[in-house]
């Protein structure tokens, strides 16, 4: 793989990475209402996922996905659903805000954090389309002919380190005005639209076409 060739992939990965998405929503989401500690373990989560795929993508299991229709579909719909799942307690949350701020729930407030890194883990680890993206994305920056296994690694590592620098970086600005969005009126706005942002990725992940 080229220099230049990998200077043009890490451009690319920035501009592509700083399109929100399903993976933005629950960050944001998680940071806001639960703080920095649960912004970085739903970051943790995402990145988790991020090289399992891109694993996948090197032990060619992504093409199976890519190549199956069936699969594609199992996976799009259950990953549609769980996103939805997402936004559907987001919504149930908004009616749960006064219960949500009292200080004694210490238990719940432990499981939640817990969650953070499911939700981050699972969003991205049922996403068929994020799969897709490593076997059709990689390939465009190296050479066929030359041995793809450490590129193929290299390029994974590179996509989940500057999404981790990138989410870091993002959750410690939302850390800084946390205090504002704390207020009761926010978090109500922030549990609607997040909800909706959800629901509205996960039937568009459904109902798309392979």
């Amino acid at each position: 793989m080229k220099l230049e060739h990998y200077w043009l992939f890490v451009t690319m990965c920035i501009l592509l990475i700083l399109l929100p998405g399903p993976d933005t929503a629950i960050a944001t989401k998680n940071t806001l209402t639960l703080g920095k500690k649960g912004g970085l373990k739903t970051v943790f989560g995402t990145c988790c996922a991020l090289f399992i795929h891109t694993l996948a993508a090197v032990l060619g299991l992504s093409a199976i996905i890519a190549k199956s229709a069936f699969v594609f579909t199992i996976f799009k719909y259950v990953g549609g659903a769980y996103l939805i799942y997402l936004g559907v307690k987001s919504f149930i949350s908004m009616k749960q805000q006064k219960h949500n701020m009292e200080i004694t729930k210490e238990d719940g407030v432990k499981y939640h954090h817990h969650s953070c890194f499911k939700q981050g883990f699972l969003t991205n680890l049922l996403n068929p389309k994020v799969a897709v993206f490593f076997l059709t994305f990689l390939p465009q920056f190296v050479n066929p002919h030359n041995q793809l296994f450490l590129p193929f690694v290299w390029m994974g590592l590179t996509y989940v380190a500057l999404t981790a620098i990138w989410f870091v970086i993002y959750i410690l600005l939302l850390n800084a005005i946390r205090t504002f969005m704390m207020k009761p009126r926010t978090q109500f706005a922030i549990e609607g639209i997040t909800g909706t942002a959800l629901v509205g990725f996960g039937i568009k992940l459904a109902v798309e076409k392979n």
